[in-house]
């Protein structure tokens, strides 16, 4: 980008001219202020037995194999889980397979649609059919049509397998088409075969063996047709549900009801994920839907109240909104480099706006724990209530327009997202926003022409100051806050002699008052290293016990991102894994590949020229090395160097702009601040 050339000219600039032009004071950063480490924790209730033990179950399982399974072999493992469970005769689980380029076992064929049926007597193929697209709404409604006249019973449970994306994106990517399904075909599907009934819906369960799909407006799009959902908030690791766990307890007790079902799953999962180590980041919950009306009112008031306070003063709404948005429980990245999903915790986005929607977001919170009735959570994403919804933390209209266009979205929330990307409300809007509902379709379509509430290139070059005790700063007013959801910091590493600036990555390392405007940097000579090894990091979440951050390398020649969580009680990194980041359709990787000694990291960063006619920062290689045993992430001294430092303001949109740079220079250790003179 552009401003990344002056930026790096001017670091040019001011190295050369650095006696004459520039103020030097001495560097003297604050330790940051540290919160408490959270721990893991889970909702209970009782779940009494629903049934009789005679009852009949089955389970439709849809098993759309995708890249898991061809690169992995994920779903012949859960396939194998299966075949573990000695099943009573009154239980049976009748599954489609599709959707991947290479099954890799020698019973599922990579060429067909096929059936199966697992009962007392064993595995069962019972139909084998063309190929057909698992991403499309027909074919999932064939496979539905085709268990009801086939294989009813008293309680059935219908999951989904496979990819999922959050409520914009949808469920079940077919690795041949690369077409989805999303949440309108999903309820497409289902009510093409079956009668939806509040009062007596035709599923016990349906689950989502899928990431990111513990969404409002997945629930929203299943009313009347079950009486509980599982589903995930987070991305789900590889190993996914353990299938010898859940259903071996339903066939041992037939008896049990959907609650205590997927309590079962919940459970399991969270047992398996423990033994493989990949439960720091896991979440399942269980979702209530008899609680859906009274959800659907919370939510929809919640997103009223926005939008009346929204169109009363929309830059400093939103710029506070967003600030909570940014400090809440949020899943799958969203960051430039990873990709974003769009999803955050209900619970935890109410919590945090509640002094600017004083109105609802107590009922909000009550009626999400009302509806999640069980869940399960990792040590570092215990803080949500077990249900997500969209947000746009990028700002992208594509992904908004296809949250609009999804039937199980609210038209509060679609109206408060279209006012934030586009700038401006329907005119036939404004009329009903003194009304307790919203009675009008939200537009599906973008506005002629998109209307800029944040303009946030005002504060590009912003003057930098330094204080009496040697920290540089800004000074933003009240007008300019109401500009942006957060403030970062950005270093680079200027490499004078090869003409080169190394982006370093960007930290929420700032002493921040959001209340006097004074943000002062923390720069301590220190960033955090792996294995002694500088890397480029980026914030994925702020918490006020631990950050999570991301880190591009290649592991053992892939490219991928190293999930890291930071304790601040601790004042330590923890390594979670090494995860793929967003892939073009928007899916999760669910694979969280675990480090092991004798891997090889290349650390990525991203590099320019100081005097050359670059636009943009190159991703670039720069050590290659094998971890040990323990490998460690630790904030380290840098080198003697020069290094610049800006302040990022970023918008609720996620437009952005860098402050005047800050030069550090360190000499034997020690530190000094040179700022521009304006």
């Amino acid at each position: 980008m552009q401003r990344f050339r002056r930026a790096a000219q001017k670091f040019f600039l001011l190295t050369i001219f650095l006696a004459a032009a520039l103020l030097t004071t001495a560097c003297g950063g604050e330790e940051p202020t540290k919160g408490t480490a959270q721990t893991k924790a889970s909702k209970s209730a009782r779940f009494e037995d629903t049934y009789k033990a005679e009852d009949t179950w089955v389970i439709y399982w849809y098993v759309c194999g995708t890249d898991l399974e061809t690169e992995g072999g994920a779903a012949s493992a859960d396939i194998q889980e299966l075949l573990e469970v000695p099943l009573p005769p009154n239980v049976k689980v009748v599954a489609q397979t599709g959707g991947t380029n290479q099954w890799q076992n020698n019973v599922v064929s990579s060429s067909d649609v096929e059936r199966f049926v697992f009962s007392s007597n064993g595995l069962e193929r019972v139909a084998t059919l063309p190929d057909a697209d698992m991403g499309d709404a027909n074919t999932l409604a064939d496979f539905i049509r085709f268990g009801k006249e086939n294989y009813d019973a008293d309680h059935k449970v219908f999951v989904f397998w496979d990819h999922g994306g959050g409520s914009a994106v949808g469920i079940c990517l077919d690795e041949r088409t690369g077409h989805m399904l999303s949440l309108n075909d999903v309820r497409a599907a289902f009510t093409s075969v079956y009668e939806p009934s509040a009062e007596n819906p035709p599923f016990e369960l349906i689950g989502f063996d899928a990431c990111l799909m513990a969404t409002y407006d997945t629930v929203n799009s299943l009313d009347g047709l079950t009486r509980y959902v599982t589903a995930s908030e987070e991305v789900e690791p590889g190993i996914g549900w353990y299938y010898t766990g859940w259903v071996g307890a339903l066939a041992k007790n037939p008896a049990m009801g959907g609650a205590k079902l997927g309590q079962a799953i919940c459970n399991t999962y969270m047992e398996a994920c423990a033994t493989y180590d990949v439960d720091d980041m896991a979440t399942l919950s269980v979702i209530d839907l008899a609680q859906l009306p009274y959800l659907r009112n919370a939510y929809e008031s919640f997103g009223l109240e926005a939008l009346r306070a929204a169109h009363k003063n929309p830059k400093s709404f939103f710029s506070k909104f967003g600030r909570g948005a940014t400090n809440a429980e949020n899943y799958g990245g969203n960051t430039r480099r990873t990709g974003y999903t769009n999803m955050v915790d209900i619970v935890d986005l109410a919590r945090a706006n509640k002094s600017i929607l004083p109105d609802t977001t107590d009922k909000l919170i009550g009626a999400v724990d009302e509806a999640v009735i069980y869940k399960v959570s990792g040590e570092y994403r215990d803080r949500g209530g077990g249900l997500s919804s969209f947000h746009s933390y990028s700002g992208d209209e594509e992904t908004l327009v296809s949250y609009l266009n999804q039937d199980g979205a609210p038209v509060p929330q679609k109206l408060l997202y279209y006012y934030l990307i586009y700038g401006e409300l329907p005119a036939d809007v404004i009329p009903l926003l003194d009304g307790d509902t919203l009675v009008t379709p939200a537009p599906t379509t973008p506005p002629p022409q998109r209307q800029e509430i944040f303009q946030v290139s005002q504060l590009e070059d912003l003057p930098v100051q330094v204080d009496k005790d040697g920290n540089s700063f800004v000074q933003l007013s009240q007008e300019q806050m109401d500009l942006l959801s957060s403030v970062h910091c950005q270093l680079v590493y200027m490499a004078l002699d090869d003409d080169i600036i190394l982006y370093l990555g960007s930290d929420a390392d700032i002493n921040a008052d959001w209340d006097s405007g004074i943000f002062k940097d923390n720069f301590r000579g220190v960033w955090p290293m792996l294995d002694g090894h500088p890397v480029y990091i980026e914030i994925t979440e702020e918490n006020e016990g631990y950050n999570l951050y991301s880190i591009p390398i290649k592991l053992n020649g892939v490219e991928c991102n190293l999930q890291v969580a930071y304790v601040y009680d601790e004042q330590k990194y923890y390594i979670l894994g090494a995860r793929k980041g967003l892939d073009s359709h928007g899916m999760s990787s669910r694979e969280l590949i675990k480090l092991h000694a004798g891997d090889e990291i290349t650390t990525l960063h991203y590099g320019m020229t100081i005097s050359g006619e670059d636009e943009d920062f190159t991703q670039v290689e720069v050590d290659t090395f094998q971890i040990g045993e323990d490998p460690q992430i630790k904030d380290e001294k840098l080198g003697d160097g020069t290094y610049g430092y800006a302040f990022e303001f970023v918008s609720p949109t996620e437009e952005s702009a860098l402050s005047d740079f800050v030069i550090f220079t360190i000499t034997n250790g020690e530190i000094t601040t040179t700022v521009d003179v304006q």
